[in-house]
């Protein structure tokens, strides 16, 4: 009933993510989220996202970040990162996820989605047919209609970790 929600993968942390095994299984480009999937909602690149974005680089990853922010927000965290973006992506939709592999020079079978919401993030890239991986939260704080939604996922969760089982 919920599958269609389900994460490819679930973990801890964008910074968990071993960057070195996606790039040996094939995978060139890498697509993230920016609030609470990089840095906690509306914070600027902090060294450990400018760190992971370099070392992402060096590995030989194409990164496009890929947010419902407006380009003033989506411009400042990307001030030290350096990648490609689109703002006002309006997630779910599968516009921009295809757009962002447009940019990349990728397509879906090399390219991966980051992000820290099941309703928008996973479910864009899975509609957009692109492999995923939700991360946690990193921070509590979040605007009403993200904190609502995080209600259903929780629920939806539950069924994945279940359906683990």
């Amino acid at each position: 009933m919920f599958e269609m929600f389900f994460p490819d993968q679930y973990v801890a942390s964008t910074y968990v993510i071993d960057f070195e095994q996606l790039y040996k299984k094939g995978y060139r480009g890498l697509i993230f989220d920016i609030d609470n999937t990089l840095v906690p909602h509306g914070a600027p690149a902090d060294k450990r996202a400018v760190a992971l974005f370099a070392r992402l680089k060096e590995l030989g990853f194409r990164c496009c970040l890929i947010s419902n922010n407006q380009e003033p927000r989506v411009k400042m965290f990307n001030q030290d990162i350096k990648v490609d973006y689109v703002y006002d992506a309006h997630k779910p939709s599968t516009k921009n996820y295809i757009k962002a592999m447009e940019i990349m020079g990728t397509d879906r079978s090399n390219s991966l989605f980051i992000g820290d919401q099941l309703f928008t993030d996973v479910w864009g890239a899975k509609r957009a047919k692109i492999a995923n991986i939700l991360v946690k939260p990193i921070h509590p704080k979040e605007e009403i209609q993200i904190v609502l939604k995080r209600y259903l996922e929780r629920i939806v969760l539950h069924f994945y970790k279940k359906s683990l089982r």
